[in-house]
């Protein structure tokens, strides 16, 4: 090859695709046939999947360089431990590209896949392309050949698709699987069999697909439940597709009774989501709840949403749990917390009775209104306090008074729910001149409405100032104790919090 004196060569990043040698694009077979220099990674046996893939293209005569591994498991003697050797070998490594390029040589450095995409080469692009003219030639990833391979598309419409790395801890699997439309799963091998328990505890592994070595020799497709741990390489992927199935309702039906799932979707928007609850609510196949509550929740093709009025808790259970009984996957949608002044007791108190104890319920949390509001305010919340319903719908007001007075005598901060509507005017008066005759007018109270929505608006005024006037349904009132503090911060920003030691007496 001739070389070219007073500039340097360039770096390129050449992806070949998952592995059979006609998919490399035609770019990157061009690139290869020109460089001065090829470079790939290999392990210690010396052989290079990359090399195999582009060999058709190479021209003869090339330098090669050949960039061993020095070790394939996170066993070693090195002092900076399994990190702290790669980092050595990758800058020994850029280190041999460099002088190449510094002697007016092209190199190419070549990539499974996309040289980008968990590939080798970006620990050489991190450590070169700022000190030379650099070129990325993309390629087929893995996970496009995957999908391509089982014949299904990863994702439609308004589905995201996550890309998991299977070395995380099981844990995170589970939460990131749960919370997944669709998914890919990279990085098996050994990782394989905790990857097989988090799909099957986050409720997905009858939906994940299993491929091996897509377009190249000895390639397997075949659902993961069917896989033997002890077969798999590192070069395969779980798949978890698109779940917008061109199939009839009916068959997506389970066999037999289906389930009620209770989901907690916090104060607001999706921000306080569990993973959990977000995968409850892409699986189902039927969503029952309160149409405001409903309208928070995206619409997914096939799921069939039946909203109702939010004073028919009773009615919206049983109708949940009748579907459940002719084989839908229900979730039932619930505000904050379901188990927390909302439709879990609805649903169970319907569940215990006599025709729906078979049918399998779950619970699943959500944030709460009080913690969200305290969150915004500062740590109001920080010692013992009481959560009271100011609503007297379902128990009279004598009840509600009694446990607001019992709880001011204890002096615990008070959470106070439900205090006011169209219909229900006076609670809130009452509530505060009842805590008068326990707590200073300087008590701080926190007003929060609508925590984490558009119209979000907290206030920290005193118990002596309170207007029930700006108190609605969508309010919360968190009371200070005795302890309480509102102090201003910089800025002129006043944060309330309640102290963990509480004096002695």
């Amino acid at each position: 090859m001739t070389e070219r004196q007073n500039t340097t060569g360039r770096l390129y990043g050449v992806g070949l695709g998952p592995g059979d040698p006609s998919l490399v694009t035609v770019r990157a077979a061009e690139l290869i046939g020109k460089a001065d220099v090829v470079a790939y990674h290999s392990a210690r046996h010396g052989r290079s999947i990359a090399r195999s893939i582009a060999e058709r293209y190479l021209a003869g005569g090339q330098i090669e360089e050949k960039l061993v591994y020095p070790l394939t498991v996170e066993t070693t003697d090195h002092p900076g431990g399994y990190r702290g050797a790669l980092d050595d070998f990758y800058e020994e490594a850029a280190a041999r590209l460099a002088a190449h390029l510094d002697a007016g040589r092209d190199v190419v450095v070549l990539a499974e896949g996309d040289p980008l995409f968990y590939g080798s080469y970006q620990h050489m692009h991190k450590r070169l392309a700022h000190r030379y003219p650099t070129e990325v030639v993309p390629g087929v990833t893995s996970l496009s050949a995957a999908a391509a391979r089982l014949g299904q598309p990863l994702t439609e419409a308004e589905e995201t698709l996550t890309v998991i790395p299977g070395t995380l801890p099981e844990e995170e699997l589970t939460a990131r699987i749960a919370a997944a439309d669709s998914a890919v799963i990279m990085k098996l091998g050994r990782t394989f069999p905790t990857v097989r328990r988090a799909l099957e505890r986050a409720g997905r592994l009858a939906d994940a697909q299993y491929v091996e070595r897509a377009f190249m020799a000895g390639e397997r497709v075949l659902p993961l439940a069917e896989v033997d741990d002890e077969t798999v390489p590192y070069f395969s992927v779980a798949v978890l597709p698109s779940r917008v199935a061109p199939l009839e309702p009916e068959v997506r039906l389970s066999d037999g009774v289906g389930s009620v799932t209770v989901v907690g979707t916090g104060p607001a928007g999706p921000l306080w989501l569990t993973a959990e609850a977000r995968g409850a609510l892409a699986q189902a196949t039927d969503l029952v709840g309160y149409t405001t509550y409903l309208d928070r929740v995206p619409e997914r093709p096939g799921q069939q949403r039946h909203g109702s009025d939010n004073k028919v808790e009773s009615e919206r259970a049983e109708f949940a749990l009748d579907l459940a009984r002719r084989g839908h996957r229900v979730a039932v949608v619930s505000s904050g917390d379901p188990g927390v002044f909302a439709m879990a007791t609805a649903v169970l108190e319907v569940a215990c009775e006599e025709a729906y104890r078979d049918i399998p319920v779950r619970v699943l949390p959500g944030m709460t209104a009080a913690h969200a509001a305290a969150s915004r305010a500062g740590a109001p919340l920080g010692h013992d306090y009481a959560t009271v319903s100011l609503s007297d719908r379902l128990k009279p007001w004598d009840v509600v008074a009694k446990r607001l007075r019992a709880a001011a005598e204890a002096d615990l901060v008070l959470a106070l729910y439900n205090p006011g509507s169209k219909s229900r005017t006076t609670q809130v008066g009452l509530a505060r001149d009842l805590l008068l005759e326990y707590r200073a007018p300087e008590t701080p109270v926190v007003m929060a409405r609508d925590v984490g929505g558009p119209t979000e608006r907290v206030r920290i005024v005193r118990l002596g100032e309170l207007d029930p006037a700006l108190v609605d349904m969508r309010t919360i009132l968190l009371i200070g104790s005795s302890q309480t503090r509102a102090v201003e911060r910089g800025g002129g920003v006043e944060v309330v919090w309640t102290p963990r030691r509480y004096p002695e007496e």
